[in-house]
């Protein structure tokens, strides 16, 4: 029972890395979800005992049905089975087993990448679930050795850990390779050690997947200019004193044009996706704005500070996020403009100020405003 607590509390600490997990995501531009599989795997157990493991080894098969909520996390309904081997002394005896378990997968590629889409993942598996054991005649008949043998068959718990290397090798199918440890109750193998029988299995496979990857079709994203001395009032007075501007859908620029700014000050929002500090083509226009005013103004400077949307993140993913959107601007202006480093001040306020409290996903921003 006390494995059972001990595995109990590792399921709700990954429990909790997945809602912090999840929250950092939502519908990807290249990926929809939920995405749900079926999987065939095949290859090999053995249940530690101490008897000679290497003889024990027997084939083992699975088959699973599940779904990715979004890029990090998943959930399947996993069944393994069939054969396995026992032994005591100088006889072994078989016996047969189902384990079926409900399985958390977290990808730890797409938790610590930049995107939401990579062909080589890899899964931190986690679950719990039943296992049943039949057949167990032979070693039924050797119960003067084997006191705790079942004749019938043993219900008992299984708890998992494992992971999964996956490879997608098309839109609809992938291939993975799969270790996990399963711990079952004492008498499973028709001893008693005082402690959890451990199983062991290696398997390769290949899932179907019914969602693929694909372009979701944005609609143009309005160029919104705040006025910094509103940051963090109320609602009435951010919608009081926030300037619309609609940028009419403009074939990409080759090369980006530079306008001219006349303006005393400026401010430019840049915009930027789920997870990312890139700065796209269409930011860079704004961008190439501030660059001309700084030019045209040669004693001015600016503030560039980076933000996170809240909600879709904890504190401290969300803080590096935004210091990274403002960097990424910085060494932009200095690196592609040729701006010193003198006239450009950074800073990143996290989730903790939102400038658009209103919509959240406009939140992943950095403000660039210039003063003379």
């Amino acid at each position: 029972m006390k494995r059972i607590k001990n595995l109990c509390v590792v399921a709700l600490v990954m429990l909790g890395i997945t809602a912090t997990a999840s929250a950092q995501t939502e519908r990807e531009k290249l990926l929809t979800y939920p995405q749900l599989y079926f999987g065939l795997q095949g290859g090999a157990q053995t249940t530690l005992t101490d008897y000679n493991n290497w003889k024990l080894i027997t084939p083992t098969a699975s088959f699973s049905f599940g779904s990715f909520f979004n890029p990090i996390v998943g959930a399947r309904l996993h069944f393994n089975g069939i054969w396995n081997k026992g032994g005591y002394d100088d006889f072994k005896y078989d016996y047969k087993y189902l384990t079926s378990n409900l399985d958390l997968m977290i990808n730890l590629v797409t938790l610590f990448g930049k995107k939401n889409y990579y062909p080589l993942n890899v899964y931190l598996i986690g679950g719990i679930g039943l296992n049943y054991a039949w057949d167990n005649d032979d070693a039924y008949d050797h119960r003067n050795k084997l006191e705790l043998a079942y004749k019938k068959n043993q219900l008992s718990h299984n708890a998992r850990v494992g992971a999964q290397l996956d490879y997608n090798i098309s839109k609809h199918f992938s291939v993975n390779l799969e270790v996990a440890a399963n711990s079952l109750g004492d008498r499973y193998n028709s001893k008693r050690s005082n402690r959890d029988d451990w199983q062991l299995t290696a398997q390769l496979g290949v899932a179907y997947k019914f969602g693929v990857p694909h372009k979701v079709k944005e609609n143009p994203t309005p160029n919104i200019i705040v006025d910094p001395t509103t940051i963090g009032t109320n609602t009435e007075t951010e919608s009081a004193n926030t300037k619309v501007e609609i940028e009419k859908p403009q074939p990409k620029p080759e090369p980006v044009p530079t306008p001219v700014v006349k303006d005393e000050n400026i401010t430019r929002n840049i915009f930027f996706s789920l997870r990312g500090s890139e700065i796209t083509a269409k930011e860079q226009t704004k961008l190439a704005e501030v660059a001309t005013w700084l030019k045209e103004h040669p004693t001015a400077k600016v503030t560039i500070t980076g933000y996170a949307d809240k909600g879709t993140g904890n504190a401290t993913i969300n803080a590096r996020y935004a210091k990274q959107r403002a960097e990424a601007v910085a060494k932009e202006l200095t690196n592609k403009y040729g701006i010193e480093v003198s006239r450009i001040t950074t800073d990143s306020k996290g989730d903790t100020v939102q400038p658009f409290k209103d919509e959240n996903d406009k939140n992943r921003v950095t403000i660039v405003i210039g003063k003379e």
